[in-house]
């Protein structure tokens, strides 16, 4: 059930949002709420995509998932992924109308891409649309109700879109076996690895340039880094520069998230 839940992701996006909410000064028992809400909606989404996916996994043989593996039935992950979206209405709606709405946009979008967006040109459209307003709704957890900088929600949205282009990458020939073509499958490896670093750099970029005032120090620095890192990824089409293409990528989306976690601080 963890493994289903698609757990890499899950984990890292429950962190951020949760490490965002104690750096906007949400305060110890909301950030708890904002950090289940958040782990709930997750899981929900993962589970939905195994199950609702099951058929497509078995025609082309995943061994890295539980249901071809037979550890899991989809009927199973039906049922947990149904009652996770349940626990996240709850958690979200707790924590108030403004971050409970936002915070379920995000469930919202996920779920959309399963049950059908991810086969569509649209693909990345709830990626853009979650990812924008993750950060959103934590911000708005905080004493006050405060509305996200403009900058902050942007960068969201940009790291959404560079991790579904990154996150397809590995299922494209099996996805197209299975007739799903999204963004990433009609672009291609290569463009798609272009695309996800341009949006990783922008990012970069929002989060640097956006607040009022000089860039920090860590903005500096965090520039300094990512330059190299994004020539090296959007040269992945070729073929001196592959193999280092993936670590370019992760190192500008870590870049990123920290930038994201100071401009969280930023807010307060």
């Amino acid at each position: 059930m963890a493994l289903a839940t698609h757990l890499g992701p899950t984990v890292a996006v429950t962190a951020v949002a949760t490490l965002l909410a104690v750096a906007a000064g949400v305060g110890p028992g909301r950030t708890a709420l904002v950090g289940l809400a958040v782990l709930a909606g997750q899981a929900s989404i993962g589970w939905s995509n195994d199950w609702l996916d099951a058929g497509r996994d078995a025609a082309v043989a995943r061994a890295d998932k539980p249901t071809v593996q037979g550890l899991v039935s989809p009927a199973r992950l039906r049922a947990a992924a149904l009652a996770a979206v349940v626990l996240a209405v709850v958690g979200s709606l707790a924590l108030g109308p403004a971050p409970g709405v936002l915070l379920l946009g995000v469930v919202a979008g996920g779920w959309a891409y399963n049950a059908g967006l991810k086969r569509t040109a649209a693909s990345m459209l709830p990626y853009l649309v979650a990812f924008g307003l993750l950060p959103a709704g934590v911000v708005a957890a905080a004493p006050g109700t405060p509305v996200a900088p403009w900058w902050l929600v942007a960068a969201g949205a940009l790291l959404g879109g560079a991790a579904h282009l990154a996150n397809v990458a590995p299922d494209l020939e099996d996805d197209a076996a299975t007739g799903v073509r999204g963004l990433p499958h009609r672009l291609g490896a290569a463009v798609s690895a272009l695309v996800a670093a341009g949006l990783l750099g922008a990012a970069s970029l929002v989060l640097v340039l956006g607040p009022a005032g000089p860039p920090s120090a860590v903005g500096w620095v965090a520039l300094v880094v990512a330059v190299p890192a994004l020539v090296v990824a959007a040269l992945a089409g070729t073929a001196r520069f592959r193999a280092a293409a993936f670590p370019a990528v992760m190192l500008l989306t870590v870049v990123d998230v920290v930038l994201l976690l100071v401009g969280g601080g930023a807010v307060q």
